[in-house]
């Protein structure tokens, strides 16, 4: 049995280690079609369910008409940048294209690869790579290249100013070209002053004959610092689709993402995301009509040694956009905001349990503002909720252990066990009237410890993805709890700890099992070395309680064990 609690243990911090790279699988993509693209994209022909893919509806291209309508050009004569800023955030517009050229979160700093704290400067979701193409955020992509190019680089006319929205305010921006032939399009953006969101309605023609547009997001999502790009939780970016049939999210990985004429492509969406560990792009779709991939460019670059390097760059497109969330994971305002946009948290098969957890650690924050500390009052009360199961386990491994010399006179009694099934059968039997003569369940060792292993799994993903944790400090050296710690104190702590803790609870294994154990403290942290400083203060304060709580369990067990031996003496 504890062969198997051994092998539980380690398969579970195993499981952690590499739950990003194992568990989290896009969907199925749709073979590659061999007709030519009749819409304004390379192909988004798109899958609603993996194991049956829908056909997509064919976005109608413009026809060529005998007697082509010619409209009154519309354009600017001069580029301009106009702003738009709320409490939460400050947007820069640009007229050249009607993008999105910056998104800064007021609420959210940066953090420069020189400064181990965050600098006094707002996040932008807005990749810097964007300004090397002039494919800014809400581009449109169209077949034609120069099309593409005309609609991407014109000068829009703007009707509106630079918006600064208090919390009960809105404000609209509109945008109009038209080349008086072939071209014409319209966006128009209503911003409020409340939250992240703003409503999109987008309008194309070409020759005359309206088409879906198709709107770019990237590349990729905001511009991560070097030291960002080291944390392997902060740096699990790609794309998210919310299929509208079965509400299920489906993601597709940076690493997962092919060329262009690669990509992955959906239908019946809710709504499609761009996505790193704590901010998302999210936009609303029309269920019916809409379709979104995800596309990956490589693009030549020189190196600063000289060298030339094939960089990818990651785009998500999608039609039919009708409203855009871009900010912070942040589990209250996606609830708040609606169209299931709290499931692009990614609190994994535990989801429930990590919801509840980090609703909880909230509120104890809410009571003392410190994330550290609402970490170690959460592992507190845990503790104690499992104090029961913990002293049942502990006094099943006691009991287990004081039966060992005549478990072990059993084994060397049927030493044929192994090869004879009689004897195997008569073995097992008599095991089982020495469990009973002493009141042992033989799985009441490991069931309370498995039992614990969803809260535990839980709490991990709520450390993990949590953005309430990004550039949260605790005490002294630790400034942020959503990356390692530098100096490695905690994890070392943590073995330490650990190692005390194992050397206290009651054991059956044998020498060469208790040897192995022993290694386990130190596994575990080299495991934790370059986990986040958030779950190792979890795991630390955990260990330093089952110290207290082991010292209080062995005590009660020695009083129990000289009760017992007066009675019988009596």
């Amino acid at each position: 049995m504890e062969k198997r609690l051994i092998l539980a243990i380690f398969l579970s911090f195993l499981i952690l280690f590499l739950y990003q790279l194992i568990f989290i699988k896009p969907g199925k993509p749709v073979q590659p079609s061999t007709q030519t693209p009749a819409a304004a994209t390379d192909r988004l022909e798109t899958e609603a369910e993996v194991a049956k893919p829908l056909e997509a509806p064919p976005v109608a291209p413009a026809r060529e008409t005998e007697t082509p309508t010619v409209t009154e050009a519309v354009a600017a004569e001069q580029e301009e940048s106009i702003t738009v800023e709320t409490p939460l955030y400050k947007a820069t517009w640009s007229n050249r294209g009607a993008v999105l050229t910056s998104w800064q979160l007021k609420k959210h700093l940066k953090k420069l690869p020189d400064r181990k704290e965050p600098v006094a400067e707002p996040l932008d979701l807005v990749p810097e790579a964007a300004g090397r193409f002039g494919l800014y955020p809400l581009a449109l992509k169209l077949e034609e290249p120069e099309l593409m190019e005309r609609a991407n680089s014109a000068l829009y006319k703007l009707e509106g100013g630079h918006l600064r929205l208090g919390e009960g305010e809105t404000g609209t921006l509109l945008f109009e070209y038209s080349d008086g032939n072939t071209l014409k399009v319209r966006k128009q953006l209503s911003f409020n002053g409340r939250d992240y969101n703003f409503g999109i309605k987008i309008s194309l023609e070409v020759d005359g004959k309206e088409v879906d547009p198709v709107v770019v997001w990237g590349p990729g999502i905001g511009s991560l610092s070097p030291e960002e790009l080291k944390q392997k939780f902060s740096a699990n970016r790609g794309a998210a689709f919310l299929t509208s049939r079965d509400q299920k999210v489906l993601r597709l990985q940076e690493k997962k993402i092919g060329l262009e004429n690669e990509a992955s492509p959906y239908l019946g969406l809710d709504w499609a995301a761009y996505e790193e560990n704590y901010f998302a792009a999210i936009f609303l779709l029309e269920p019916s009509s809409s379709q979104a991939l995800a596309f990956k460019k490589e693009v030549s670059e020189t190196q600063a040694d000289g060298k030339i390097a094939v960089i990818p760059y990651f785009y998500l497109a999608f039609s039919h956009p009708r409203e855009a969330y871009l900010g912070p994971k942040e589990y209250d305002r996606l609830k708040a905001y609606g169209h299931q946009t709290k499931k692009i948290i990614n609190f994994g098969f535990f989801g429930g349990i990590a919801e509840l957890l980090l609703i909880a650690t909230r509120y104890f924050h809410g009571l003392i503002p410190n994330w550290g500390v609402a970490i170690i009052i959460m592992t507190l009360i845990i503790k104690i909720l499992f104090f029961p199961l913990t002293y049942s386990s502990t006094k099943s491994m006691a009991r287990m252990a004081e039966i060992q010399p005549k478990i072990k006179a059993l084994r060397a009694k049927y030493k044929k066990a192994k090869q004879d099934i009689e004897q195997r059968r008569q073995m097992n039997e008599e095991l089982m009237r020495l469990y009973k003569e002493h009141g042992i369940n033989p799985a009441g060792g490991c069931l309370p410890l498995l039992i614990q292993l969803p809260v535990f799994w839980g709490f991990f993903r709520m450390l993990v993805v949590a953005v309430e944790f990004r550039h949260s400090p605790f005490v002294f050296w630790i400034k942020d709890l959503s990356v390692r710690d530098p100096y490695y104190v905690t994890p070392i702590l943590m073995g330490v700890t650990q190692f005390i803790t194992q050397k206290m609870t009651p054991s059956t294994a044998d020498p060469a099992q208790q040897k192995m154990m022993l290694l386990m403290p130190f596994i575990f942290t080299i495991f934790f070395m370059n986990f986040q400083a958030g779950l190792v203060l979890y795991w630390l304060t955990n260990n330093v309680l089952q110290i207290a709580q082991q010292a209080i369990m062995n005590r009660m067990m020695a009083r129990k064990r000289e009760s017992d031996g007066k009675r019988r003496k009596k």
